[in-house]
């Protein structure tokens, strides 16, 4: 699914929001669930899709759940987020959802710590389900925290390299570039000027372009964002230096970061038919696999290729991986509902069908081994690329923390000096900014 852009206002507000709900929630989480499932029950249910195509998904899957569980109503509630979850768990009462979905995987840290939503573990348990043994690791990975899960994913997302075939053809380059060095050339190469902008460029490297922020791209060097005793590790691991001084060289190579940005303000809606790659301005974009769908749906002129996107030099066996996230799914530690409230869970983010015929609706990648393996499973040629990456062992994601996803917020912050040419020492500016982190982690414990 389309995923909200965090900007450091949204972000830091939502990690306030959440901050507040730390004190109103902790120890209030109940997995001794008292409700009887069988019986006559309604059930709230809040999630964040708004587009048609996406709501009639999410309330088809509903609707399944109810058939299967008729004694189990649901009131559905769209359009939903953080922001609303959190000052909605804070009032609690009979209002509040009982069961929540987020886009914001970012939260699962905070969401855990602070008791917010409920330990599944003990339900889990109690119908035999192993999480290692059903979700993808990496999915396993960001819907828990401390070893606590509080959430279970709900499809995923992963990205890759999407490429103007007939662009790479006029160009003469025959395949997709496999690491950052060839991705470089190829960006060059299919770049012609304009004056002084484009009438075509090869790639978009600006971190406030669609998509390319600092997470995004460090995936593909396999960062460790914290060492053991969760302090910061963005000073130490020299994965970071090197992916924002790649993306820094690279916007050098392509104009100028003046000269990009003045471009970027002419590129059309991020979701919509105007689209840069959509339009043929850019022959290269990395995005995520809900694209594929809504480019198509555009009717392009050129032949779309997808590729995973490329990885260091000196990591060339790791070709394949990418970066994950995704949509999760928890229970509300206000909800005095919680075993019918797990059983929905369980069956949006368990039954294969249900994964299955979700994923279809919305072009998002199951999230489920069993989904992921499914013949049901519709999908274009080119989304096997997404699949195949969801279940590569090398992709990661971002780590979950307790004040949710600031510590991405002052690493983008420190990325948009970099580009711009305002901090000419990266690894200053790491230590500097590793410093910032810490002192917020420690705030917000």
């Amino acid at each position: 699914m389309p995923r909200i852009r965090r900007t450091p206002a949204v972000a830091l507000a939502a990690t306030a929001s959440i901050a507040l709900l730390a004190s109103a929630c902790t120890g209030q989480s109940n997995t001794s669930a008292s409700d009887d499932a069988s019986k006559d029950t309604t059930i709230t249910f809040w999630h964040g899709w708004s587009a048609p195509n996406e709501v009639k998904a999410i309330q088809a899957d509903v609707d399944a759940f109810q058939k299967a569980h008729p004694n189990i109503h649901v009131k559905v509630v769209g359009d939903i987020n953080d922001d609303k979850i959190n000052q909605a768990l804070r009032a609690g009462g009979s209002s509040a959802p009982d069961v929540v979905s987020s886009f914001t995987t970012n939260n699962v840290g905070k969401f855990c710590s602070s008791n917010a939503f409920v330990d599944l573990a003990p339900f889990l348990k109690k119908d035999g389900i192993d999480p290692a043994k059903t979700f993808p690791k990496t999915m396993n990975e960001y819907t828990q925290f401390q070893g606590k899960r509080c959430s279970l994913p709900l499809l995923g997302d992963s990205y890759a390299l999407y490429y103007n075939k007939d662009a790479f053809k006029a160009a003469g380059i025959t395949d997709p570039p496999k690491t950052w060095s060839q991705f470089a050339a190829d960006a060059k190469a299919l770049t012609k000027a304009k004056g002084d902008s484009y009438e075509q460029l090869g790639f978009m490297p600006n971190y406030h372009a669609y998509e390319t922020t600092t997470e995004h791209y460090l995936a593909q060097w396999s960062p460790t964002y914290f060492d053991a005793s969760g302090k910061s590790n963005i000073a130490k691991d020299p994965a970071f230096e090197k992916g924002l001084a790649f993306q820094k060289q690279l916007v050098d190579d392509l104009g100028g970061f003046a000269k990009l940005e003045k471009y970027r303000a002419s590129f059309g809606e991020e979701y919509g038919d105007t689209n840069p790659f959509n339009t043929g301005q850019l022959a290269m974009s990395m995005d995520g696999e809900w694209r594929l769908g809504m480019a198509m749906g555009s009717k392009p002129k050129f032949e779309i290729g997808v590729a995973p996107l490329p990885v260091p030099d000196d990591q060339a066996g790791t070709y394949g991986k990418g970066y994950l996230t995704g949509t999760i799914a928890g229970i509300a530690a206000t909800s005095k509902k919680q075993n019918a409230a797990w059983e929905l869970v369980k069956f949006m983010t368990t039954d294969t069908d249900a994964v299955v015929d979700f994923a279809n609706a919305i072009h998002n990648v199951p999230s489920t081994f069993d989904a992921l393996k499914s013949p049901k499973l519709q999908a274009d040629p080119r989304f096997k690329t997404f699949l195949d990456i969801a279940q590569n062992a090398n992709s990661t994601t971002t780590p979950a923390s307790v004040n949710g996803g600031q510590y991405l917020v002052s690493l983008q912050n420190l990325g948009y000096d970099v580009e711009s040419g305002k901090r000419g020492d990266i690894k200053a500016g790491l230590a500097r900014t590793a410093q910032e982190i810490d002192a917020a982690i420690a705030q917000a414990k």
